[in-house]
């Protein structure tokens, strides 16, 4: 035992040149060809051995392991993209059509009124635009702003199709036809069981979708991550959408197939969401010097759907600045259709029926009872003038500045909305633009508090239902003692038989 202490502690000694015991390298040694377990270990021993030694004194390397391909390359290489165009003058024509308007001009502009997304990257969105415009059939395309979000952020363009290029309309899901099943109230009844109750609850169906062109899917919206990278179409916007979207708060991640987990309940992934958001921001926000559009006076003024468009006055010769910076806003008017609490631009009746249904109304009861009659819900109409808004929290929905008072001549009326917070609009002569810049949530003065669920339904009670009253605790031991005596007959009445 003495002399394996001995062998030990000389194993242990460690080198002064590097510091390594003999017993530590070998036991390295052994561990590692017990986890590789080489072919032939006996040959590869010395090349282990001098690998094990290389590896513990080689210099540490401060440098982290980079991805394969970085994003910043990535990136650089979706850039790259927005500058090959292969975009040709035809012979017939002097002057191309213009589907994307002038986003430099239009950034200088903002850019004096402190309100943009610097000059490099708007030059980037603006080439961006310039290819969604080659690879779509657009009558014209815009910017329409950006919402930051957790993890990416959503570049919007605001665009119309060319006439006789709209996409084809949704087909809207039907509730798929549960096959008829026995009745189980009758399969208890034969079995002697009290059936359970049904319920005749039936939630209310949804409302249709205004079609392209109308209301607010009076435009489409397409968009991406980063200038370069691959547009998206977003959905014709649902009203469904819009009314739990008024309900929640929520923060966008950047990737549209992100589910959204809140209460109420949202049908829908933050693609769903975002097109509601952007219909939201749209029919609040969006905002033209008073007298820029008006209505064809050769449609009829008594007919509604005269007033649900407008056409750009020609003869507009553009607004003073100091009509403009009117305390009372009365040199400004909304030009977007207002979203009625039902989610659309245009009221429908939720008890109207489709022709199925009327078939299957005809086979009821006559003397049912008539559902009660709605009143239609009306908003303000079209070019309203923002003088009309509500207040936020007692201060004025609106906000308005000179771009520059050293020189006013050379400035340009910037208004801001303080109800959603990222919302600008400005306005010179005959020129304005609606940009929206932020994370795509209202302005709340209070914490937000989710809406609670409702309350728990009453427990059925029926004429076939009678609950038994709990009995007292005296009640129970009076049982309990007459159990114990039953138990207690009952074992002598089986010692008599035995006897017996």
């Amino acid at each position: 035992m003495a002399d394996f202490e001995s062998a030990k502690a000389f194993l242990l000694q460690a080198s002064d040149h590097s510091g390594l015991s003999v017993y530590e390298h070998l036991s390295t040694l052994i561990t590692r060809l017990l986890d590789e377990r080489p072919n032939n270990a006996a040959d590869v021993v010395e090349q282990l051995s001098f690998q094990i030694k290389a590896d513990k004194f080689a210099p540490e390397d401060s440098l982290k392991d980079q991805p394969e391909t970085p994003d910043n390359v990535l990136t650089a290489k979706a850039r790259s993209t927005l500058l090959k165009h292969e975009t040709e003058i035809p012979e017939d024509e002097a002057e191309p059509e213009q589907v994307v308007p002038n986003l430099l001009d239009l950034a200088r502009y903002f850019a004096d009124a402190d309100v943009g997304l610097g000059e490099q990257e708007m030059f980037r969105i603006f080439l961006a635009l310039k290819q969604l415009a080659e690879q779509q059939p657009l009558k014209s395309v815009t910017f329409w702003g950006k919402i930051f979000g957790t993890e990416q952020d959503y570049i919007i363009a605001e665009a119309e199709y060319r006439e006789g290029e709209e996409p084809q309309p949704e087909e809207e899901e039907r509730p798929d036809e549960q096959p008829e099943t026995p009745d189980e109230g009758e399969e208890d009844e034969e079995n002697g069981v009290t059936p359970l109750p049904k319920s005749t609850y039936k939630p209310p169906p949804d409302l249709p979708t205004e079609e392209y062109g109308a209301g607010t899917n009076k435009k489409v919206y397409f968009v991406c991550n980063e200038p370069g990278q691959e547009w998206h179409l977003l959905p014709n916007v649902k009203p469904k959408h819009i009314s739990v979207c008024r309900q929640i708060r929520k923060r966008f991640t950047g990737r549209l197939d992100a589910p959204v987990v809140a209460y109420p309940p949202f049908a829908g992934t933050e693609m769903e969401l975002l097109r509601a958001q952007i219909a939201r921001i749209t029919a609040g926000t969006h905002v033209s010097p008073v007298g820029y559009f008006t209505f064809d006076e050769e449609e009829d003024d008594g007919d509604d759907e005269a007033r649900d468009n407008f056409i750009v006055d020609e003869e507009f010769e553009g607004k003073s600045l100091a009509e403009l910076l009117e305390a009372d806003l009365s040199g400004w008017v909304h030009h977007a259709p207002y979203i009625l609490p039902q989610g659309r631009s245009k009221w429908v009746n939720p008890n109207l029926k489709g022709e199925e249904d009327e078939l299957d109304e005809e086979d009821e009861d006559e003397d049912e009872e008539e559902e009660e009659e709605i009143e239609p819900e009306a908003g303000p109409p079209l070019l309203t003038p923002l003088q009309n808004d509500d207040d936020v929290d007692g201060l004025p929905a609106w906000s308005t500045r000179l771009s520059s008072t050293a020189h006013p001549a050379y400035a340009c009326v910037r208004v801001s909305s303080n109800r959603w917070p990222g919302a600008h609009a400005f306005a010179v002569d005959r020129k304005f633009a609606n940009i929206y810049i932020g994370d795509g949530l209202k302005y709340q003065a209070e914490p937000f508090s989710p809406q609670l669920p409702p309350p728990a339904q009453v427990e059925y009670s029926g004429e076939d239902v009678a609950e038994a009253v709990d009995p007292t605790r005296q009640e129970e031991e009076e049982f309990e003692a007459q159990m114990a005596e039953e138990e207690e007959d009952d074992l002598d009445d089986e010692d008599e038989d035995e006897d017996d």
